[in-house]
């Protein structure tokens, strides 16, 4: 035995846990599941969980997607069954996270046979099944008082190397409700003609739902003699697909809320750096539109923190401060704190913030700003202070790149101006391979573009998605960036906060409606 084997031999064994993700929407996993990934020191997801979990996956060491039909890159089985039993007898927890529920057609019987043969121990953490969120997502209701009083789950695709086929359909074509075929787009054809032969009427509805729960799904109302023709092994509905064969299949009692919401179907990217996109990811999520977020520019602690460390310590001298983004509110405190001071330093100074952004983080740090301009830029901000700070010693943490106008114009009104470098914005350089497989296949319809920094880094970034996208800007003067380097804006916030965005983009939407 080698070194190696005795101690892995001398490991206690992780565990596995089967976790179920749901359908699609990342809001659709349990907290339970939550939990797993966060302590998971390996992740194993399918390739139809929503990347966003993998944002809760915060001890991961490893992440490996097991493959998709597109790339023809899929993982076998037994692989999937070594790779657990290998990573958890290294004594690391590992997370398989499993589209829908984890013992809903997702072969969690073959990982759990290998678990237990290895002796590793396991958990199942149930998730929404796919066809569950279809009757919520969809607005079909699987059980119906007058029309179905009991649901059947079914595989379009049974095991290749199965001998016999174990599917009754005799039994389904007189089940006396509602059938649910899982996957079966390739098999759809004889899955259909089965059920007609064996008695079920062709003019029975039908719904087929792709993508679930998805930002892009789609729902298609058939006929049962009509599903050959929509779905076959060269059909444009491709998976995931589920259908729904039954009575209920025609009802629209219920809303289809999922798809009529106002952002429906549309893409967006976001620009700004990862720790700000929530602002905007999740009121868009939630508005029904497709979000992908690719920083244009970085943020770190500026590189020189001499000149700020001084100017923390000399805080006394000072008179005013003012804040130009969250982001030096954010800089400047987390600094003043790792320094080892208190906040009770700022107590005698007045502070100035350029908008209700600003403030809000000030108000995080327990400061409430004197002056917030009523337009929420600088030249405002420069009007709003000046008779206050003639004579007075103004301190401006800042970034390592910007306009000038805030300290010039102050400068300018009598203040003595000090600026130190709070933050570094650097340019991104790569686009990550979500954004990228985006460009190279449907593209954009929005592009979200939050400071003049923030512009011009996009533009070298991805200046497809700039020439071919709707441009929305967070202000005139980021509005005039984007016209000195070609594009065109098609809608400028009219209050220059994220809300605003928002606001501008479904005042631009109800405008152009059809």
């Amino acid at each position: 035995m080698t070194p190696t084997d005795q101690q892995s031999a001398a490991t206690e064994p992780g565990t596995v846990y089967l976790v179920g993700s749901g359908p699609g929407d990342a809001g659709l996993i349990t907290q339970r599941g939550i939990r797993c990934l966060q302590q998971a020191d390996v992740v194993l997801y399918d390739y139809l969980s929503n990347p966003e979990l993998l944002e809760y996956a915060i001890s991961a060491q490893e992440m490996h997607c097991l493959g998709s039909h597109a790339q023809r890159k899929l993982w076998s089985q037994d692989r999937i069954n070594e790779e657990m039993v290998s990573l958890a007898k290294q004594g690391k927890t590992v997370v398989r996270l499993k589209s829908g529920d984890p013992t809903v057609f997702a072969r969690a019987t073959e990982e759990i046979e290998a678990l237990r043969a290895a002796d590793i121990p396991f958990q199942i953490v149930p998730g929404i099944t796919t066809a569950l969120a279809a009757s919520a997502y969809a607005g079909i209701p699987l059980t119906h008082s007058d029309h179905a009083s009991a649901v059947a789950f079914v595989t379009g695709h049974e095991k290749p190397d199965k001998e016999d086929s174990s599917i009754d359909y005799a039994g389904l074509a007189n089940f006396p409700g509602t059938l649910v075929f899982y996957m079966g787009v390739t098999t759809a054809p004889q899955w259909s003609a089965q059920l007609i032969a064996h008695g079920k009427s062709p003019d029975t509805p039908c719904a087929i739902i792709r993508r679930c729960s998805w930002p892009d799904q789609e729902t298609f109302r058939c006929t049962l003699g009509e599903i050959p023709s929509l779905l076959h092994s060269g059909s444009k509905i491709r998976p995931p697909v589920i259908t729904v064969v039954g009575q209920v299949a025609q009802d629209q009692s219920i809303p289809n809320w999922f798809e009529q919401r106002p952002l429906f179907g549309q893409s967006f990217l976001i620009t700004r750096p990862e720790h700000q996109a929530a602002e905007l990811r999740y009121p868009l999520a939630e508005l029904g539109a497709e979000v992908f977020v690719q920083p244009a520019i970085d943020i770190n602690f500026a590189n020189d923190q001499g000149p700020l460390n001084e100017a923390i310590a000399k805080l006394k001298s000072f008179d005013w401060i003012a804040f130009s983004s969250r982001n030096g509110v954010t800089f400047f405190m987390e600094r003043l704190r790792a320094l080892g001071y208190d906040f009770r330093m700022l107590g005698h100074l007045k502070i100035g913030a350029i908008g209700p952004g600003t403030a809000e983080q000030l108000l995080a740090y327990g400061f409430k700003a004197d002056i917030i301009p009523a337009e929420y830029r600088a030249e405002s901000l420069v009007e709003a202070m000046a008779d206050q700070v003639v004579g007075k010693r103004v301190l401006l943490p800042r970034a390592s790149r910007g306009r000038d106008v805030l300290p010039v114009g102050l400068a300018q009104a009598g203040a003595n101006v000090t600026e130190v470098i709070a933050y570094e914005s650097t340019d991104v350089a790569e686009v990550s391979p979500e954004v990228k497989r985006q460009l190279e296949t449907s593209g954009f319809d929005w592009v979200i573009l939050t400071s003049s920094a923030i512009t011009r880094a996009t533009a070298r970034l991805v200046p497809e998605a700039m020439a071919s996208s709707n441009i929305v800007t967070i202000s005139p003067i980021t509005s005039d960036t984007v016209r000195e380097l070609g594009y065109e804006v098609t809608v400028e916030a009219k209050t220059y906060t994220m809300d605003g965005i928002i606001e501008a983009i479904l005042a631009y939407e109800d405008e152009n409606s059809v």
